[in-house]
């Protein structure tokens, strides 16, 4: 199903937009070294009940994961990469850590993902690579409006990280967003410019270039869910949540005070 919202709908996803925003960067500010992901995901409950939201995750079964998800927020470390199922694990100095988290407030679900290092032990490859994606992302963005194709994204974005070196993987990538976490249209990381579905005001798109330092395979942990890079190299991952308007796209996921 592809959703276009109308302009109280799309009011309501900058809510919810501008609520996932801030409780990722509170975790980020609270994820230092000796933190525990189990730590973050109940913080994240916290934030998301007092904010009145649901989560999108808790009871999450679909076709790729194995039963409901039952946390808040995805948490993957270093060579975890997608659907980083939150365990009894301590922060390290210098661990890459993405936090992807997707929430619906009154009826809207926005969706976005921010990776950063933790500590003061900054390897730079990984800096690089959390980098790249952040630059993709912003090209595929800058890609989006009104007109555009899908393709244009996907291209844009493709583009980036081609060009720094990093395979792209297409199982995996962004997707059609509105009343449901997750729909049409699938935003492949790489693709043809001038192909696939035309954009129109009102449609809401999650956005989310990741990437693997050295393959493009995929392989899943015992917990069913949690995603990793077949060679155990590092990973990164950055999404935002964009509304498709008359002049351009406007960014959703970003936190109240950059908005204003």
């Amino acid at each position: 199903m592809i959703e276009i919202l109308n302009p109280t709908l799309l009011a309501r996803a900058e809510d919810t937009g501008a609520l996932v925003a801030d409780i990722l960067q509170t975790l980020k500010s609270r994820s230092t070294v000796g933190t525990n992901l189990l730590d973050i995901d109940r913080w994240t409950k916290a934030m998301i009940d007092e904010a009145g939201a649901q989560s999108c995750y808790v009871d999450y079964a679909p076709s790729f994961g194995r039963g409901p998800f039952g946390h808040h927020i995805c948490t993957a470390v270093n060579d975890a990469v997608l659907h980083g199922r939150p365990h009894d694990y301590a922060l390290l100095d210098g661990d890459l850590l993405t936090l992807d988290l997707a929430v619906s407030l009154r009826g809207i679900a926005a969706d976005a993902a921010i990776s950063f290092v933790v500590g003061g032990a900054r390897d730079p490859e990984s800096v690089a690579m959390i980098s790249a994606t952040e630059r993709a992302l912003a090209a595929g963005i800058a890609a989006a409006g009104p007109g555009a194709r899908i393709g244009d994204i996907s291209h844009a974005i493709g583009t980036v990280l081609g060009e720094a070196g990093y395979p792209v993987n297409t199982q995996f990538g962004g997707h059609g967003i509105g009343s449901t976490m997750h729909q049409d249209p699938h935003v492949p990381n790489t693709g043809r410019a001038g192909r696939g579905y035309t954009l129109r005001p009102g449609l809401l798109l999650a956005l989310e270039p990741w990437v693997m330092a050295d393959t493009a395979e995929l392989v899943t942990d015992p917990d069913g869910w949690t995603l990793r890079s077949a060679t155990g190299c590092r990973t990164a991952h950055t999404e935002h949540t964009i509304a498709i308007t008359d002049d351009g796209a406007e960014i959703l996921t970003l936190p109240r005070h950059a908005r204003a």
